[in-house]
C-alpha cells in the first residue's frame, strides 16, 4: 500500500500555477501604482495584495478545487487564509532574520517552501470544502 503526499496531486500543480500568476498580477499592479501614480510603496502593496487575491480566488474556486458552493462562505474563507499566509510569511520572516540573525535569503527559501504547502492545505480542507450531503442546510464545517 502506498501513500501519497496531499501536495503531489493535480490540485497543488494548478495551486502554484494560479500562485505565479497571482504574482504576476501583484507585481503589475504594485509597479504600475508605484511607478505611474505616484503611490508610496506601502500604500500601493495593499491593493496590489487585495487585486491579486480576487484574482487567484476566482481561478482557485473553479479550477483548482473545483468548488460549486457559495461564494458567502468560500470568499471570506479564502481571504482568512491569504491572510494567515501574509501573516506566516511575516512570522517566519522575523523570527529567522530578526531573532536567529540568519540571512533573509534563508527566510524566503522557508517561506517559499512552508506558506504555499500551508495555504493549499487550509483552501483545500477548509476554505472550497464541500459540506457532506448529509450536514443540515444553513450548517457549513
Amino acid at each position: 500500500m502506498s501513500v501519497r503526499s496531499p501536495l503531489l496531486d493535480l490540485g497543488f500543480v494548478r495551486f502554484g500555477i494560479v500562485g505565479v500568476a497571482a504574482t504576476f498580477i501583484h507585481v503589475a499592479v504594485f509597479s504600475l501604482l508605484v511607478e505611474v501614480f505616484g503611490v508610496a510603496p506601502v500604500a500601493a502593496s495593499v491593493p496590489a495584495f487585495v487585486t491579486a487575491m480576487f484574482a487567484s480566488y476566482g481561478v482557485n474556486h473553479r479550477w483548482t478545487f473545483g468548488a460549486q458552493g457559495s461564494h458567502r462562505v468560500h470568499l471570506p474563507r479564502y481571504a482568512v487564509v491569504a491572510l494567515t499566509g501574509l501573516g506566516l510569511n511575516v512570522l517566519i520572516t522575523y523570527v529567522v532574520v530578526n531573532l536567529l540573525g540568519y540571512w533573509y535569503g534563508l527566510a524566503l527559501a522557508v517561506v517559499v517552501t512552508v506558506v504555499p504547502a500551508a495555504t493549499f492545505l487550509l483552501n483545500r480542507n477548509w476554505a472550497f470544502k464541500i459540506a457532506p450531503a448529509s450536514a443540515k442546510p444553513g450548517t457549513h464545517q
